[in-house]
């Protein structure tokens, strides 16, 4: 539309050192199916994925509080121990898609931006409520560590892979992440593959959209 723009609505929450353990980056809004309530997940690192609701416009934290409450849906381990190390709990890049009776939760895990290093993949864990838990293919809550590996690098075409969202288009569902690529000098590169399910109504990882890398 000719007419559409973008309007500053205000800040809607933020972290403070000190105060709050986690981080206030990579926020993705998701819509409970049953209520249409905006829900707003969020964060990385530390204590790891946070997930507060918005009010009803989208625009503001429904309980002002949620910016300095611990609200933690998955994280690395079970961090009783209030670990303030960064470097044992890196999961960031929080994604939650609705299929079915199921809520998915796509997260990355481990280290983007080190070019030939980066360890980066993405991992997935599901509940038939928006607020969680989150398990794995195991049963483990991604609150306490869990989360099944659902894509990663492999040292031939990229050396990691993340930060990843999944949509659906004419009822085809996508998976989108970016791929750090071997043939490129680790260049950041936008990959898009076609989303599948399993008979246990796992995601599995189907073609590629995107064309393949060339040196």
């Amino acid at each position: 539309s000719p007419d559409y723009k973008w309007v500053d609505q205000g800040k809607v929450l933020q972290t403070y050192p000190g105060k709050t353990n986690w981080n206030a980056i990579d926020p993705n809004v998701a819509i409970e199916k049953k209520t249409g309530a905006p829900w707003l997940i969020y964060g990385s690192f530390w204590h790891g994925i946070q997930l507060v609701k918005l009010q009803k416009d989208g625009f503001r934290l429904a309980n002002p509080d949620d910016s300095l409450t611990e609200h933690t849906v998955a994280s690395r381990k079970d961090f009783a121990d209030n670990s303030t190390t960064a470097g044992g709990n890196a999961i960031e890049a929080p994604f939650i898609f609705n299929k079915g009776k199921y809520y998915y939760l796509f997260v990355s895990f481990d280290y983007c931006c080190k070019g030939p290093k980066s360890n980066y993949k993405i991992a997935v864990g599901r509940s038939k409520s928006i607020t969680g838990p989150y398990v794995d293919k195991n049963g483990v809550k991604m609150s306490m560590g869990g989360g099944s590996i659902l894509r990663e690098g492999n040292g031939k075409e990229f050396y990691g892979v993340g930060h990843s969202a999944a949509y659906t288009f004419d009822n085809t569902d996508y998976l989108v992440y970016h791929g750090y690529s071997v043939v490129q000098n680790a260049a950041s590169k936008l990959v898009i593959e076609k989303l599948n399910w399993d008979s246990d109504g796992w995601p599995v990882i189907g073609d590629r959209v995107t064309p393949a890398l060339q040196p």
